[in-house]
């Protein structure tokens, strides 16, 4: 099997229906192809899988002055795909989304190929691999509005990865240092962060700590500022504060002892808050395409979310938080209809689709 696909929403579903592939077949061989610089290849090569590049660009809303550079990438692209076609030769293709899998569709289109879409909305990228595919798994039903192709359609739940549910709260809790008695807060924007999500809580910070534990995943690019705030906090506090650039293995302990979370709306959000019945205060990234907006939406929408808007973060965000930490019974309502989404299996559900298409090409 090829996977092919860029880094965000994909990756990490990807990865999780890779592990559940191989539990259903261990003699699978599987190779991944990003784009060239690809960030998600210290990723997938962590997890033991074969990693390959491709040049890649979008066309969607980028000019007329980028748009025949574009263009001539595109085409690279689908001579390099054809080139890791003719070597590894695939029963099965496997699209997680983003315009990095569009040159492999193009030059796989004769073979069996499944297309994962992470978000509620697809974007154009997905629209266009949907007409390559031969099978389409949704994370929700309620994308199936946006594709003519029916009768390819599956809805099997977002595949979130098998060890993130493997901690037990009171190990997770020892692994951060927790008080079990104080509430906790988890505050993150994606592996870059979200400068503004990290802005706002920093300006209530010191208020926020006076009444409970914040674990705060801040990216990498602002890490240096949260760590020198963090260095001048008064000893009391600093002890409820708890900042990382980025968690890996150790997001499923972050998850797992947390009250309420802070983030940006990634398509993750549609599994993991789910999987541990977590309620949210969701704030869409506003600069892309409105697919966050759209995540952020859904779940409000059933009771599991709130929703603030990026420019009125700074002066809502801790009035939002201290205003649901004194309603427990909110709170309760919220994670009650946030675990009422949860649907079980999806990797599992995702690779024996894979398994059928790669069985279809021997007949």
């Amino acid at each position: 099997m090829i996977c092919a696909g860029g880094t965000g929403g994909g990756v990490y579903p990807a990865l999780a229906v890779h592990k559940a592939l191989l539990s259903q077949n261990p003699q699978a061989e599987v190779l991944w192809v990003g784009g060239v610089n690809g960030m998600e290849a210290s990723l997938v090569e962590r997890a033991g899988i074969r990693y390959d590049s491709i040049p890649a660009a979008g066309l969607h809303g980028v000019g007329m002055k980028r748009l025949p550079g574009n263009l001539l990438t595109l085409a690279q692209g689908v001579r390099a795909s054809r080139r890791i076609l003719d070597e590894f030769k695939p029963d099965a293709l496997f699209f997680t989304g983003g315009y990095v899998a569009v040159p492999m569709a193009l030059a796989g289109r004769d073979i069996p190929s499944l297309l994962y879409v992470p978000d509620i909305e697809p974007g154009l990228a997905l629209k266009t691999l949907a007409y390559f595919a031969s099978r389409i798994a949704l994370t929700n039903e309620a994308s199936r509005m946006y594709f003519r192709q029916q009768g390819k359609i599956t809805a099997t739940g977002y595949p979130v990865r098998p060890d993130l549910d493997a901690w037990k709260p009171a190990q997770a809790r020892k692994k951060f240092n927790l008080n079990k008695d104080l509430p906790v807060l988890l505050v993150f924007g994606g592996s870059k962060g979200a400068r503004s999500i990290n802005q706002a809580l920093l300006e209530h910070l010191p208020a926020l700590l006076e009444r409970m534990q914040i674990i705060h995943l801040s990216g990498e690019l602002d890490w240096p500022n949260v760590q020198e705030y963090a260095e001048k906090l008064p000893a009391e506090q600093a002890k409820r504060y708890h900042p990382y650039p980025y968690l890996h293995e150790e997001m499923g302990a972050a998850l797992s002892v947390t009250d309420l979370v802070v983030s940006r709306a990634g398509a993750s959000i549609l599994g993991e808050l789910p999987l541990f019945g977590l309620p949210a205060i969701l704030v869409p990234y506003p600069h892309a395409w409105r697919y966050q907006k759209v995540n952020a939406d859904y779940l409000a929408g059933r009771g599991a979310a709130l929703v603030i808007e990026d420019a009125k973060l700074k002066s809502g965000l801790y009035l939002v938080v201290e205003k649901l930490l004194e309603t427990p019974e909110k709170l309760d309502a919220m994670r009650a209809a946030m675990r009422g989404l949860h649907q079980p299996k999806a990797a599992e559900k995702i690779a024996s689709i894979l398994v059928e298409l790669a069985g279809a090409k021997h007949g």
